[in-house]
């Protein structure tokens, strides 16, 4: 059906990678880059399939970039890549006349800042040139996104309260680890908490707001609130909403670990001088913390990712939980990532179907709830992320 060129090769490109493999219908050619190859010949070798091939590309690097592109000439770009780099891939893809994908939103290396804005800004270049760029193809933002879009399309006449909530109940062994990327990780929960309420942002201290909350098959669960991007873009889209906060669980030893860390500079993002060598602490800190692509084999337990929705439906208040959970061993058994990755690769993979299929197809820039929500949550099912709805039931928010 189509050719597909991914960028990145750490835990989610390998879930993306699988996936693909593993539907030849769908993607008859795919080609996996980052700047190190031999990380991408891992994860086609462990497919054990001859559609994926390798290579090296440099995502900072746009002439590059676009040379590999115009060789390979795919239908769209999945961009599994550091955030820092969406808009080096985004260029390409426009100055080569690619379509593009990615799970997260751009943000500059040298600011902990959150916003679509860069991205919303290349909407007329993408239209005029007739190419389609969907934002935010992962879980969280991703899937919460799509869950939003259904639960307007189907259950509500309007979402006046939306609340995204996030736990991660695994296991992995490691006195500190991060599930993701450690840089992006260890910014963006360290930032100051932020949710929209009567049309404006209201922002609080990091992790100053907190309490418990029930999660399906795993108990009460102490969650905090911070920001996520998705806030941004589903406001926006759904005017209805009186207010929107996301909700994410941490350890107590874990937010421990990132209070000490943050009190002895690691967490810094500005390069200081060691040795007569510039760094960046937090690059540093990256460079010793376990690799999350790495945690899978001795991780245990699940993750649940929901939205608790309030709002009208035929006159009358509803109450509707939307929600998946993500075992990781299983995870694991089958991709060879841990619950994290499989609950960001899998939705990416999604995306890049519904493109090619024509579902999801329309010049501009997009975020993900701005297209039909139900051919992306029939895939959902059949793909390894079963979601459960509750209605008219206690959201504890």
């Amino acid at each position: 059906m189509g050719k597909v060129l991914v960028i990145g090769a750490g835990g989610v490109g390998s879930v993306v990678i699988s996936k693909m493999a593993s539907l030849p219908e769908v993607f008859t050619e795919v080609l996996l880059a980052s700047r190190t190859k031999s990380k991408c010949d891992a994860i086609a070798a462990r497919t054990g399939s001859d559609r994926i091939k390798t290579a090296s590309v440099d995502a900072d690097n746009v002439p590059e970039l676009r040379k590999l592109i115009r060789s390979f000439r795919p239908d769209i770009v999945v961009n599994v890549a550091l955030p820092y780099q969406d808009l080096h891939i985004m260029d390409a893809c426009l100055a080569e006349g690619v379509a593009y994908l990615d799970t997260a939103n751009y943000e500059p290396p040298e600011e902990a800042k959150f916003e679509y804005s860069w991205q919303w800004a290349y909407q007329d270049r993408f239209r005029e040139a007739g190419l389609t760029a969907i934002l935010g193809c992962g879980f969280d933002p991703g899937v919460t996104s799509i869950f939003t879009a259904y639960a307007a399309k189907h259950h509500f006449d309007e979402i006046h309260y939306l609340d995204i909530v996030d736990c991660n109940a695994g296991d992995h062994g490691k006195p500190f680890a991060t599930n993701f990327n450690p840089e992006i990780n260890i910014r963006e929960v360290t930032q100051k908490g932020k949710y929209f309420e009567n049309g404006k942002w209201i922002y609080t201290e990091p992790h100053e707001i907190h309490k418990p909350l029930n999660y399906p098959e795993i108990g009460p669960k102490e969650s905090y609130l911070i920001y996520h991007e998705e806030l941004e873009s589903l406001v926006k889209n759904f005017p209805s909403i009186k207010r929107a906060r996301f909700w994410m669980t941490f350890g107590q030893e874990y937010l421990t670990h990132l209070r000490v860390i943050q009190n002895i500079g690691m967490a810094g993002i500005k390069p200081i001088m060691y040795n007569g060598c510039e760094i960046v602490p937090i690059q540093f800190l990256k460079a010793v913390l376990p690799d999350p692509g790495e945690l899978g084999e001795n991780y245990k337990g699940q993750t649940s990712i929901g939205c608790r929705i309030r709002g009208i439906r035929d006159g009358r208040e509803k109450t509707y939980y939307i929600y998946n959970n993500c075992s990781h061993e299983a995870a694991y058994e089958e991709t060879g990532a841990q619950g994290v990755s499989y609950t960001t690769g899998v939705p990416a993979a999604i995306g890049a179907m519904m493109y090619l299929k024509g579902l999801w197809k329309k010049p501009g820039v997009f975020n993900v709830e701005e297209f039909n929500p139900d051919p992306f949550m029939e895939q959902l099912n059949l793909l390894g992320l079963p979601w459960v709805e509750l209605h008219d039931i206690d959201l504890e928010l």
